[in-house]
């Protein structure tokens, strides 16, 4: 257990982050003239994009390799997509000054999948440079 928290304490300090800022009320400060349509869809992509890049990184340097297998991959994008589902069930149920969207659990899921990809671009370019 002790080890599970060395590796993932950055990916679970930011889940932590998530679960606050998607169910915290804002009041009229989400209303505010600063922000455009769409923001909200943008924060979520963002919010999981880090989510994932943070797991995937916590994952590479638990197993000492250079590389992400496609199992691994696969499990902590799925994982990252359940939890957006998870804390729009949560909006719907149990914080209901939030509302819970079909399009935020649309832009968890961009934002996963757009984190996994770039781990696994990046770990193709340093696999090449080391050629």
């Amino acid at each position: 257990m002790k080890t599970f928290f060395k590796y993932n304490r950055l990916a679970i300090l930011w889940a932590l982050f998530i679960f606050i800022m998607c169910n915290a009320d804002f009041g009229s400060a989400g209303k505010s003239h600063l922000f455009f349509p769409g923001f909200d869809k943008l924060v979520h992509c963002g919010f999981f994009f880090m989510l994932v890049v943070l797991t995937g990184n916590d994952y590479i340097r638990k197993k000492g390799a250079d590389t992400i297998w496609f199992m691994p991959a696969f499990v902590i994008t799925i994982v990252a997509v359940l939890y957006g589902g998870v804390i729009e069930l949560l909006q719907l149920w149990v914080f209901t000054w939030r509302g819970a969207e079909w399009a935020d659990l649309f832009a968890d899921t961009v934002g996963a999948g757009m984190g996994m990809f770039s781990i696994l671009v990046t770990i193709g370019a340093v696999k090449h440079v080391k050629k």
